[in-house]
């Protein structure tokens, strides 16, 4: 979910639009996937099952790209792969500065996905001095005191920050003033940045509220389903009375037919 102040328009430079650009990562894991499985082409419709989308967005979403496939072949999962990696710039080298090294920041740095998609951890910042020196994932951390210099001699043009939520907004400040251009916010705070500045949040704590909700719905709809009792379009269950007489000998015993 992107936020901040900045509004860019729905569509890019290239004539992509947003949404079509937030799904090409998803096309772009389903194709890796077929791709380290030798697959040597894929239908829309299978793509798109295994992207999570319907396969007419799909066509629509590789049409912007110039791809068209072929008529009872499908499309080339290798072609695929370098193009969608292309358009999504991954075909390049990223340095990233991890920005607040507790133990979301640590496991970031120590996630081996990176490297393999475009790009490189370059930097681990943080504000405490004890931290200073110690290393993590094999990278040494720095102090926050010397941000800009560490941004502009690793040429860092995404941050991610993952400070608590009242140092968040400084950081992407400071971020910005050394010419990051490109954040990451894991903070769960919202944050202002200029025009020219992109920023995309992840927040857990709003993912897992989300799927608490449905899971409280459903719950209701399972009680409420529970306490409508027999369906109302059943049929009637029937009775039969017999010829013996009741307890009392005056009424007829009653039986479910």
């Amino acid at each position: 979910m992107a936020t901040g102040r900045n509004h860019r328009p729905a569509t890019r430079s290239r004539g992509i639009p947003e949404a079509t650009v937030a799904r090409l990562p998803l096309y772009l894991r389903a194709l890796t996937a077929l791709s380290e499985r030798s697959v040597p082409t894929v239908s829309s419709e299978e793509l798109a099952a295994a992207a999570g989308v319907n396969s007419a967005k799909l066509r629509k979403d590789f049409s912007y790209l110039g791809s068209y496939g072929t008529r009872g072949v499908g499309y080339d999962v290798e072609y695929l792969v370098y193009q969608i990696s292309r358009e999504l710039g991954l075909t390049q080298d990223w340095p990233v500065a991890i920005v607040g090294i507790g133990n979301l920041g640590a496991a970031l740095a120590n996630y081996g996905g990176f490297a393999s998609r475009g790009f490189r951890v370059a930097a681990l910042i943080d504000a405490d001095p004890a931290m200073a020196g110690t290393p993590v994932a094999g990278i040494p951390v720095q102090h926050a005191d010397d941000l800009d210099r560490i941004i502009s001699e690793n040429g860092v043009s995404i941050g991610v920050i993952t400070t608590p939520p009242g140092a968040a907004q400084q950081v992407c400040d400071r971020l910005v003033a050394a010419g990051v251009t490109s954040i990451l916010n894991f903070a769960p705070t919202v944050l202002s940045v200029p025009d020219g500045v992109d920023v995309r949040k992840v927040d857990l704590s709003i993912e897992l509220q989300i799927l608490a909700f449905h899971e409280q719905r459903k719950a209701g709809e399972d009680a409420a389903s529970a306490d409508s009792g027999p369906d109302p379009a059943a049929p009637p269950v029937r009775a039969a009375t017999s010829s013996r007489k009741g307890p009392d000998g005056d009424m007829p015993a009653v039986m479910p037919a």
